[in-house]
């Protein structure tokens, strides 16, 4: 097995979890906090995909474009919280799921009416464009790279908002019991807003950092959701680092075991068996590691408590 490829496919599985961490981080919060099933987090990674590329086709610039991107997500989130979102926090998970997937269904029928049906893509400027070597070999996208560090850049600024700020005082106390944080005279629902606007500009973000890679279409945020919802689920509801941790190990697991498992299973398994069982068996394995966790630790490896 080449250590290259190895070293290569490393990096692209801590790259699939730091987007992964993006999405799931402001799910999570909602989810904690808000107590609010929220099946459209997806569409806000989609919306966010979109409003890259149109800003970035109006200014010619990628830079610009998510920069102009940003504040756009964020106040969509916010508007979207008080017009579709409020009157449901009092409703069942169920008929939060109920709506949360009509709104799916909503977003996804409005980007097919506003923008071109197969989609749009951006373009990377020409320093974006190449690869950097990182020694002994191992060369690596520079985009790919730049994912990685912004990913980590917001995994530092979210944990020093949430542990080191009076914001993130209201959002951890909020998680643990949001009846007595409005008792003590803090304005839940603008809260509420401002968390939900939070969380829609990660998942924005997310969909803005990986447009150039796969381009912004329509029904793009409902796969990498469910992968969302198993991230959260390991890491602990309402915990940002459970999320992080979370969050790269199934980027990993999924990389990995896509790349590899195949050639592990030639040594008992014909060669097109292998072949068709190995993506199978990996897409496998987040589930296998979800149940394990439910079962020693239903509130996750990192419950809001704790995290």
């Amino acid at each position: 097995m080449n250590w290259i490829f190895l070293a290569e496919q490393f990096l692209n599985g801590f790259q699939l979890g730091i987007l992964l961490f993006l999405i799931a981080a402001g799910l999570t919060l909602v989810l904690g906090i808000m107590d609010l099933v929220n099946l459209a987090h997806g569409s806000l990674y989609m919306l966010g995909a979109f409003f890259a590329a149109t800003f970035a086709q109006w200014t010619d610039s990628f830079v610009l474009g998510v920069l102009l991107a940003l504040p756009a997500i964020l106040a969509a989130g916010m508007v979207i919280e008080v017009v579709a979102l409020r009157t449901l926090y009092a409703r069942s998970h169920l008929d939060q799921v109920l709506a949360t997937f009509g709104l799916i269904l909503f977003f996804n029928s409005l980007v097919q009416l506003v923008w071109p049906l197969d989609g749009l893509t951006i373009p990377l400027p020409a320093y974006l464009d190449g690869a950097v070597e990182l020694g002994l070999g191992v060369t690596y996208p520079t985009y790919r790279i730049l994912i990685i560090a912004v990913g980590l850049l917001v995994a530092l600024g979210l944990y020093l908002m949430v542990a080191k700020t009076r914001l993130g005082m209201l959002i951890r106390a909020g998680a643990s019991n949001r009846v007595m944080v409005g008792a003590l005279g803090v304005d839940i629902k603008w809260l509420f807003t401002l968390v939900f606007g939070l969380g829609a500009m990660l998942a924005g973000l997310a969909g803005m950092m990986m447009a150039p890679i796969l381009s912004a279409t329509s029904g793009m945020g409902e796969q990498i959701l469910i992968l969302a919802f198993v991230v959260i689920v390991i890491g602990g509801i309402g915990s940002v680092r459970g999320a992080f941790i979370a969050s790269i190990i199934v980027g990993l697991i999924d990389t990995m075991g896509r790349s590899f498992l195949d050639v592990l299973l030639l040594a008992v398994l014909p060669v097109n068996a292998a072949e068709a069982a190995g993506p199978a068996l990996s897409s496998m394995l987040i589930y296998i590691l979800m149940a394990s966790v439910l079962f020693f630790k239903p509130q996750g490896l990192f419950p809001a408590q704790s995290g």
